[in-house]
């Protein structure tokens, strides 16, 4: 299985010092990012759509074989409205990373609020559908989404299912890790219990011990025969804890 660790996002101020050079510009961030990262989620156009120069710059500045995957704007997961007037803007600016083979998939996160319906079910087609023919990988917050009628729904659809790990809080996704394509992805939001439902970026704030990162390489190793990639996005970035996760995570995966 060929696994690719990276972050939910690279520029982050509070980075500085803990990964990046204390007087690194935002500008110079991913030059120094990809150094250390085969991988990268671009979160930034879940907020707002930017133009395609924008990514042909971040695109530019990455290796030849690198890969993308980009988050879905909130139009399309949480506002759940006018999906065709946000599809053109949306897919303008991914063409760059499309045109170079770099983009390997797009994040849909939908809130806790997004409960398992029938109704529910079809619109995450829909959107899967509107997207082809990138692949659509997407992350629930409630548990009521981890049941059969979703698994063969992705399974047939093609649609990637995001495994999370967060704090055990009831109604939240328990930390299980399975596939319903040929690449598997897991999120890693940190445990922290406290401020989760305060929101905010403290909700974030969490640092992964060491034997909390092998029950997770565990897992990932019973995935071998059952999934051909994987794609593993560390997202408690406050403080940079994110980083340091990946990089432990990466040694302890010996990549």
């Amino acid at each position: 299985m060929n696994i690719k660790i990276g972050t939910s996002g690279y520029s982050f101020d509070d980075w500085k010092g803990p990964f990046y050079p204390p007087d690194i510009k935002k500008g110079k961030m991913f030059d120094h990012y990809v150094k250390h990262f085969p991988t990268v989620e671009i979160n930034s156009t879940y907020y707002r759509i930017p133009h395609p120069a924008v990514m042909v710059n971040i695109e530019k500045k990455s290796p030849d074989d690198y890969e993308f995957i980009v988050k879905v704007p909130q139009q399309m997961t949480h506002q759940r409205k006018d999906l065709d007037a946000m599809l053109t803007p949306y897919t303008d600016c991914l063409k760059p990373m499309i045109d170079t083979g770099k983009l390997k998939g797009l994040l849909a996160q939908f809130p806790y609020s997004f409960k398992f319906s029938g109704e529910h079910l079809d619109y995450v087609r829909t959107c899967a559908d509107k997207l082809r023919p990138n692949p659509l990988f997407v992350e629930f917050r409630h548990n009521s989404w981890v049941n059969r009628t979703m698994y063969d729904a992705f399974r047939e659809a093609g649609i990637g299912y995001v495994a999370v790990d967060e704090p055990p809080l009831p109604g939240l996704l328990k930390a299980d890790l399975f596939n319903t394509t040929d690449t598997a992805y897991l999120r890693l939001h940190g445990r922290n219990t406290e401020q989760w439902w305060k929101g905010g970026p403290l909700r974030y704030d969490y640092d992964y011990t060491r034997e909390q990162l092998q029950e997770w390489k565990d897992k990932i190793l019973k995935l071998e025969h059952k999934a051909k990639s994987m794609y593993i996005f560390f997202n408690n970035c406050h403080l940079g804890q994110a980083v340091k996760n990946a990089l432990d995570m990466k040694q302890l995966m010996a990549l």
